[in-house]
């Protein structure tokens, strides 16, 4: 069993698919597995796969019908092997001593957070241990970062702790991170964050990141209803269960049309919304806010 399975999505990545296999090949720790799902690339994606699987056994490789990145993930990590996994996206790279520089810090914990580059960024997490994901996340979901919150890369995860918990992606929406992430920490145990940048993450122009069509908007309220109720379930503070609510509501109706507007109010869970919104008048404010109009809504959270 290796110490780390990197599961590597790939869909029409045929530029950039070179670059990611080549970092990971050149590790300078080799105890590791890379399980690479062809998600259906019609680019030759598929068949360079292939190529590295020939020349390295540690490189393993799946093909399926597209199905998505969340799907793609789930198969890897049903393929994966490794005490510890990480989700590597197949147009970025890791440093070459990113393997070999946790290998010496993890020791059992659930999570182990790092840092990265995004573009010319540079983001670094103070070195830390936290004694559950839940403080982990309590502490740092809302900071401003160079990352989201909830990237995915940017961890690597206790195999044995994802599979007891059931900790899958959801599939069939986009911000699939937005939806896995706090769930995985309010899950998770013991937490280490390590202070290095070991993962490249490639900026391009149209991705999910940085666009934001109908069904964006529509996945984020999804995962707002669908987290809050997830979080009720485990009697989590409601000042809490706002913060993640209105943050995807706010991202969900940021810069939307009056069309949008339109179709996207009916989504909203009015009744969890008011529930978690009752303790404090800014939030009843909000709330009150984004059923009179989403322009108001937009409008109070600029101001706020």
């Amino acid at each position: 069993m290796p110490l780390f399975s990197l599961v590597i999505p790939v869909y029409n990545v045929a530029p950039y698919l070179a670059d990611c296999l080549a970092s990971v090949a050149r590790q300078d720790f080799g105890d590791w597995e890379a399980v690479c799902i062809d998600d259906g690339s019609t680019d030759g994606s598929g068949s360079l796969l292939d190529d590295y699987s020939r020349l390295d056994v540690r490189f393993r490789v799946s093909h399926q019908a597209n199905r998505g990145l969340s799907a793609a993930r789930n198969a890897g990590l049903a393929m994966a092997r490794g005490e510890y996994v990480l989700f590597l996206d197949s147009d970025d790279t890791l440093e070459p001593n990113a393997l070999g520089s946790l290998a010496g810090q993890v020791d059992g914990e659930d999570l182990v957070c790092f840092g990265g580059w995004r573009g010319e960024e540079r983001e670094v997490p103070a070195a830390a241990h936290y004694p559950s994901g839940w403080d982990y996340y309590n502490q740092h979901a809302l900071e401003p970062r160079v990352f989201p919150f909830v990237c995915v890369v940017l961890r690597c995860y206790r195999r044995q702790f994802l599979l007891d918990s059931g900790l899958r992606f959801r599939e069939g929406i986009l911000h699939e991170d937005n939806h896995f992430t706090p769930r995985v920490c309010l899950a998770a145990g013991r937490v280490r964050a390590v202070g290095l940048a070991l993962y490249h993450y490639r900026l391009r122009e149209g991705s999910i990141m940085h666009t934001r069509s109908l069904r964006s908007r529509r996945d984020l309220i999804a995962i707002a209803n669908d987290l809050s109720a997830h979080f009720m379930q485990y009697s989590v503070d409601n000042s809490v269960i706002y913060r993640a609510l209105t943050h995807h509501y706010q991202a969900a109706f940021a810069d939307a049309t009056r069309d949008e507007d339109v179709q996207l109010l009916p989504l909203v869970d009015w009744h969890l919304y008011h529930t978690v919104s009752r303790t404090r008048l800014r939030h009843r404010v909000n709330y009150l806010a984004l059923r009179t109009s989403p322009a108001l809504f937009r409008l109070i959270l600029r101001l706020g």
